[in-house]
């Protein structure tokens, strides 16, 4: 998986082997912990899933968020999954 390049393509800072050490998640981005999943056809978002990015993201201070890329080679779809009440907030701040 490439999360380096994922994290240098929308300007995250990576965290030390991928949330390990004293930083959890993959990287942080803006107010974001961010989990990166790189999937060829699918992936599952299920409780335990986004307990963890939440758990991760509030161990750092931050709104957890799980960024999702499908496909391979040149065909890839990146999804962001966050709280509907954040992107309603985010929405409403524009």
């Amino acid at each position: 998986m490439s999360e380096k390049s994922e994290s240098k393509r929308i300007g995250a800072k990576q965290h030390k082997n991928s949330g390990r050490g004293t930083h959890k998640g993959d990287a942080t981005w803006e107010n974001f912990t961010v989990d990166f999943k790189e999937v060829g056809k699918s992936f599952t978002v299920n409780k335990d899933v986004w307990a963890k990015a939440t758990t991760d993201a509030i161990r750092n201070g931050n709104d957890p968020a799980i960024i999702v890329v499908i496909g391979e080679g040149n065909t890839k779809t990146r999804l962001a999954i966050i709280e509907l009440s954040l992107l309603e907030q985010i929405i409403e701040g524009e």
